[in-house]
């Protein structure tokens, strides 16, 4: 981003929660974005936004995951201005229920979107990244590419693949030392990827508590592009989890069903649909959802439940040591 000209960046998943959110801080930094989603109507608001901070906008609708589509939308960004800088991959879909309740086209299309999309979009971009000796890729996972909970079978499923994936391309990629992939790992985000989500556990879902601000991710994006890392995690509080998982597996299987069940699967009874995962919002969409600004009991409860489990995993770390 410290380019003597104006920045190049494509990021996907852009109407809406953390993608809608990059856009607009890269905008008032004054890149050039090309912009990208299933919407062309929402896509035309995210773009006039970015506009208005500064930035000079190309609107591509397109499914991530459609391969053919999204080497389609990296020559368009070619076309429209000549390189790519950097490309954010923040495209991804839900759902939450038992993995024996959720339909196998969900499941196979949340990887299809939430994995290959970001596969499709490495092997479309990489070439240009090589052309021009430079390029940063951003990818977009999850807290969940190394921490399981019940009920998100297939985004954990791709959020694992991938961590591993990104992994790969990194070793990969040395060979040209202007190219960076990074990896940033949130916790849970108040964006409104919950409320999208397909739903067959009967009940409205929520994030589980405590909740990430989709700023902090966006932050870290941006820090990304400007100083490539590896890996950024985003949520202090969630790492609890990691460390249960690791130090105490046995315990965190027993523990992590019902915490999820108190804090995250809690509202009114609702039908079971899918939400957008094949069909996107035709509503107006935002970057975040409101999920901060209310249910502090809640929050109040989980970081209770977290402050516990920190407690119990650091004295099994202590006598792990001594012993």
């Amino acid at each position: 981003m410290n380019r003597p000209t104006r920045p190049v960046v494509v990021v996907t998943g852009a109407s809406s929660g953390i993608g809608r959110g990059v856009a607009q801080a890269l905008a008032a930094r004054g890149a050039d974005l090309v912009l990208a989603a299933r919407t062309e109507r929402t896509l035309a608001a995210v773009a006039r936004e970015c506009e208005r901070q500064g930035g000079r906008t190309l609107v591509v609708p397109t499914d991530v995951s459609d391969e053919a589509a999204v080497r389609a939308l990296v020559r368009r960004a070619v076309d429209a201005f000549g390189r790519v800088d950097a490309w954010v991959n923040a495209a991804a879909v839900w759902s939450y229920g038992r993995f024996e309740d959720t339909p196998g086209a969900v499941f196979r299309q949340i990887v299809d979107t939430t994995l290959f999309g970001q596969v499709h979009a490495a092997r479309a971009v990489l070439p240009q990244f090589r052309s021009q000796g430079h390029g940063v890729l951003v990818n977009i996972g999850s807290l969940y590419g190394r921490l399981p909970s019940p009920y998100v079978a297939p985004y954990v499923t791709s959020k694992w693949g991938l961590l591993g994936f990104s992994e790969v391309l990194r070793q990969e990629v040395r060979d040209t030392p202007g190219i960076a992939v990074c990896s940033v790992l949130p916790g849970a985000v108040d964006t409104p990827i919950y409320r999208h989500a397909a739903n067959y556990v009967g009940r409205r879902i929520r994030p589980l508590p405590p909740v990430t601000s989709p700023e902090r991710v966006v932050a870290a994006v941006v820090r990304a592009i400007d100083r490539p890392r590896r890996e950024i995690v985003v949520g202090r509080t969630q790492r609890v989890g990691v460390w249960a998982h690791r130090l105490v597996p046995g315990l965190y299987d027993r523990l992590i069903g019902p915490v999820v069940r108190a804090f995250a699967v809690r509202g009114a009874p609702v039908p079971p649909h899918d939400g957008t995962v094949f069909t996107p919002d035709p509503a107006p969409c935002s970057v975040d959802d409101g999920w901060r600004r209310h249910d502090h009991r809640v929050v109040g409860g989980a970081l209770t439940a977290a402050a516990g489990l920190a407690a119990f995993v650091i004295g099994v770390k202590i006598l792990g040591r001594r012993g």
